[in-house]
């Protein structure tokens, strides 16, 4: 048996692993670290999570953080300017927001839901700079209505843009009058594709923007 002196000996010679255990090696790295989920994949994911939720009401802690954690590695395959990108422009469907009352105000409370049923909350993105919000509802499921706000988009900087709103216009049957005051928000744009945009609030909020066919 090679005494222990030799074996760690700077003189001693080393043979060369062979081809074929090198090859192994290769192949089982390879193999031990799991593929990054295409983007594909995880706009699927993110979808399946807020399907059904009334865009995101229905959802638990433990759900919201889910989407959270899906939207946090879309981000990481986000372009680089994307308030320049022309995917921003078109009609979009809010299917998800983390906090309920951000989109709709007031309309999307625990109260506001009781008598307010949602049909459709949609945002439609104009060149150059026009943005329009839009909560279609029926009051007590039997008298349709809409409320909507018209707002001009600014950008900020690379990611964020900033849209000062008119004050809200509500729709009730033959009622049509505007109340209220001007608003505004700012907003990241941290994903967009050709279906789906994410964005997040200067307050935290996450949404997630589905393209009208």
């Amino acid at each position: 048996m090679a005494s222990m002196a030799s074996l760690i000996s700077p003189h001693a010679k080393l043979s060369p692993p062979s081809l074929v255990s090198t090859r192994h090696r290769i192949r089982s790295s390879l193999v031990a670290q799991p593929p990054a989920s295409a983007p594909s994949d995880l706009v699927s994911s993110i979808l399946s999570k807020v399907k059904g939720s009334d865009r995101g009401v229905l959802l638990s802690k433990e759900g919201h953080s889910d989407v959270a954690a899906v939207a946090q590695q879309l981000h990481k395959y986000c372009v680089d300017e994307p308030v320049k990108c022309p995917l921003i422009f078109g009609e979009w469907d809010v299917v998800y927001c983390s906090r309920p009352t951000s989109p709709g105000g007031g309309y999307r409370s625990a109260i506001g839901r009781l008598i307010f049923k949602t049909n459709e909350m949609i945002q439609i993105v104009k060149a150059p700079d026009s943005v329009r919000n839009k909560v279609s509802f029926s009051i007590f499921g039997f008298l349709d209505g809409e409320v909507s706000l018209k707002g001009k988009l600014k950008v900020l900087d690379d990611k964020w843009i900033e849209v000062i709103f008119e004050p809200p216009q509500l729709k009730i049957g033959s009622l049509d009058f505007q109340y209220g005051w001007e608003s505004e928000v700012k907003l990241e744009i941290s994903y967009i594709d050709e279906n789906i945009r994410l964005g997040k609030g200067s307050r935290g909020s996450l949404f997630v923007f589905v393209r009208r066919a």
